[in-house]
Formats: C-alpha cells, structure tokens, sequence
C-alpha cells in the first residue's frame, strides 16, 4: 500500500512543478527569439533595401562624430529612417553586414561567438591593437545606435545591434542581433551585395556606397547627382565638389564591376549591370525584361 503524502511533501513537488514548467516555457521562448534570415550566398552580404538606399550609413568624413537626435536620414521616396546615436559611415556598416552574416546561420537573436582576430579578417581589417580597439568602437556605436524604419508595409524599431560582451584576455566576443530585424526583409525587400567587390573598394566610401545603392536595384533608373549627393549623406558642401568626387567613385566602381556609366549634360547618372539570378527574377516577374524565348 502506497504511503500518503505529507502536506509537505506535496507543497515540495507542486513547487518543483511550477519550476520545471517555467524552464520549459523559457526554453521555448529562447528559440521563438532565433529567427532565420533569408539564405543569400556565402560571397554575398544579405542587407535591407533601406539601409542602402540611405545615409543610414552614410559617407562621413574621419575625425570625431556627431551625436543624432532622431534624425531623419535622407532616402527614397517610400523609405523613412529616423536615427538616434552617433554618426555611422562605411565602415561600420561593414561590421553590420559581417554580424548579420554570422547570424545567418544561427538566426537571428541567436548568441554570436566570435574571436576579435577572426572578425577583422573577415572584412579585411589588420589585426594590430589600433584595429581592435577600432573594432570595440564599432560595436559600440552600432549598439548606441536606435532606428525607426518603416519601408512600405515593414517597420522595425530598436537598436541595430541588440548588445554583446566580450573577453578582453581571449579577445572572444559574444553579440546578439534583434530578431525583430527580420521585418525589413520580407521576399523582397534585400539584396545581395558582393563582398569581395566592397572589400575591393575599401577606404573608398562614396564608392562603396554606390556599390550597396546600385546592388539593390535590379535595373537602376537615371538618377540626378544632387540626388546622390543627397542620399548618401555626404559632407561636401559643394555640388561641382563632389560631382568631381562622383566621376572618380564611378570610375572605381567600374573596374571592379564592370558597371558602365555616364553622367548626361543634364547631370543624369545612367548606370547598365547585368542583374544577378534573383534580380532577373524579379525583372521577368514584372514584365521588364523578355525572357528571350
């Protein structure tokens, strides 16, 4: 015969309950948090449309950074980024899209492991202390940094890198993107970037962020050049100024690319490329193009 229970006892196991339950639903909400992000190939970077067709990261000169206070960052018409944080250039979205490539994997809200070394050679970078510390910068600038973005139908609110540690012995880092960043996706709101042909542009800003601008447009329109002065955010003051900065990023854009370009006496940017797979796609999908046949 069974022995009965002591109030106790019973008090001990409905405690013991509650507790396994409540480890049960916390599992389940750490990986409901891993969102998967679209699985681009491992020569591209994976970027929302609305970062590269932005100022978001934009073409900052070096020295010290302003401190934004929900600012509206220029872009296309349909796209609308408002920024709090310091200042964010080239370079930092370089770091972006390499933690995004990390978590393509894993998923989103997944933990990140990386070494510092590691990371710095993945986007080209040395490995010398200037350039760890560089790194340390980065991260803490994409952490500061919130955004409000709304592109059509998606929206995303939120730090653009949720947070992260790090082991300043081993160099290990740990980070976590949100998993809310998924929203600027979609089946058409990305598109690869080659990241060998940005690497190719390095210390080369404004040309790199042609490179990010034209990969997102499967077929690029003519654009004015005070448009791009615009969008990409850029310091220069003057138009003539950085019309002469342009014809030399363009120039350097195509030797790595092959994109041709001419800028009309109406000061019209015309840009060809060949679309890549998805982009002819999308272009066939839509009636741009005939597909030969």
């Amino acid at each position: 015969m069974r022995q009965k229970r002591t109030f106790e006892e019973n008090l001990a196991l409905a405690k013991a309950r509650v507790q396994q339950a409540a480890a049960l639903q916390t599992v389940v909400a750490e990986k409901s948090l891993e969102v998967q992000l679209p699985l681009w190939a491992e020569v591209c970077r994976g970027v929302p449309n609305s970062v590269l067709r932005s100022a978001l990261f934009g073409v900052v000169r070096r020295g010290p950074r302003s401190f934004q206070q929900r600012v509206q960052k220029a872009s296309v018409e349909g796209i609308k980024i408002i920024h709090t944080g310091p200042q964010l250039d080239q370079a930092d979205l370089d770091v972006w899209e390499q933690a995004l490539q990390l978590a393509r994997t894993g998923g989103l809200g997944c933990r990140i492991q990386f070494t510092a070394s590691q990371f710095l050679k993945c986007i080209g970078r040395g490995n010398g202390k200037s350039q760890h510390e560089w790194l340390k910068g980065a991260f803490a600038r994409l952490a500061a940094s919130v955004v409000e973005i709304k592109d059509g139908h998606r929206a995303y609110f939120g730090a653009i890198l949720s947070h992260g540690g790090r082991d300043d012995q081993s160099g290990r880092y740990v980070i976590e993107m949100n998993p809310k960043l998924i929203e600027l996706y979609g089946l058409d709101g990305w598109s690869s970037v080659e990241f060998g042909q940005r690497m190719a542009l390095k210390k080369r800003p404004l040309a790199q962020w042609l490179h990010g601008y034209y990969s997102s447009h499967a077929k690029p329109f003519p654009v004015k050049v005070d448009t791009l002065h615009r969008l990409c955010g850029s310091q220069n003051a003057a138009i003539k100024g950085f019309k002469q900065e342009l014809k030399s990023a363009l120039e350097k854009l195509e030797e790595v690319t092959h994109w041709r370009w001419e800028i009309d006496a109406s000061d019209l940017v015309h840009l060809s490329k060949v679309p890549t797979v998805s982009q002819a796609r999308y272009l066939l999908k839509r009636g741009l193009v005939h597909s030969g046949r």
